[in-house]
């Protein structure tokens, strides 16, 4: 099941995506909308409970598709593909690397993303997000799936020049519309073996497979609520294959992961 948040004549609520998107995950419309001949049936209440489905059903392309959801916190996951590591000349840690995107860094499908001023080498990370559904802490392995709502596209946009300079990642990974997530959520997916692909203006820059992480998500999942309370809506950034490189203003650049679809976005100056 896809299950997208979504605005319509001033109101916000969320849908389940039906219908079948174009092969290539492309599908028209307009900036922060999908066509293709998918529909959204409204959804009554929210996806983190029981839900009715309304039976009110719109085009996507007659609604602004928003971030899936609004995390209380993002918590990502760094150096988990050896390739990528390597590429930065890093090794592989021998505990997870965990860092903070703030809620205010995430924007949706077809949002601008805003080149830092303070930064003059920003650089695309193509990641599966993890979205969880229940509050959990102190997940065992084996409950790990029970906690999580689904998956969808993430792009872990990234000052590299300031992560270098600077002790912490804060401000490198943590300014405004660094965390683009979307379209939406997918429920139902096998997360262990999944493409994922960047492109910028349509040329092939990141590829990669989930099955090349060096922790899997269950262990990502233990790891993080083995020292805080994860919430409903709350996201989980796994890392990104190798491949990463820089991006300027009036690029567009497109995450694609296999069962989910397409998360587009362009890069603006700062205003």
């Amino acid at each position: 099941m896809r299950i997208a948040r979504f605005s319509i004549d001033g109101n916000v609520a969320f849908g389940v995506v039906e219908g079948t998107a174009l092969p290539s995950g492309e599908t028209p419309g307009p900036p922060g909308s999908t066509g293709g001949g998918l529909v959204l049936d409204i959804i009554k209440g929210h996806p983190f409970a029981e839900f009715e489905r309304s039976g009110q059903k719109i085009p996507l392309d007659k609604v602004r598709l928003l971030p899936p959801v609004l995390p209380n916190k993002v918590v990502a996951i760094g150096r988990n593909y050896a390739e990528h590591a390597a590429e930065l000349g890093n090794s592989v840690p021998d505990v997870p690397v965990t860092f903070f995107k703030p809620s205010t860094s995430v924007v949706g499908p077809g949002d601008p993303i805003a080149y830092p001023a303070f930064s003059d080498e920003v650089h695309h990370e193509a990641e599966l997000a993890v979205v969880i559904g229940r509050m959990c802490r102190e997940v065992p392995r084996e409950r790990v799936g029970e906690v999580i709502l689904g998956y969808t596209c993430a792009n872990d946009v990234t000052a590299r020049d300031v992560q270098q300079r600077e002790n912490q990642w804060a401000r490198a990974k943590g300014f405004d519309t660094s965390c683009p997530l979307g379209p939406w959520v997918e429920t139902e997916l096998d997360p262990g073996d999944l493409g994922i692909m960047c492109t910028v203006n349509g040329e092939q820059r990141q590829l990669g497979r989930t099955s090349d992480m060096v922790r899997p998500i269950e262990d990502l999942i233990m790891h993080i609520t083995e020292a805080m309370t994860l919430l409903p809506g709350d996201v989980v950034l796994t890392g990104t294959p190798a491949g990463v490189g820089p991006l300027n203003v009036g690029d567009e650049v497109a995450v694609t992961i296999e069962g989910i679809g397409t998360l587009t976005n362009k890069v603006i100056k700062r205003g």
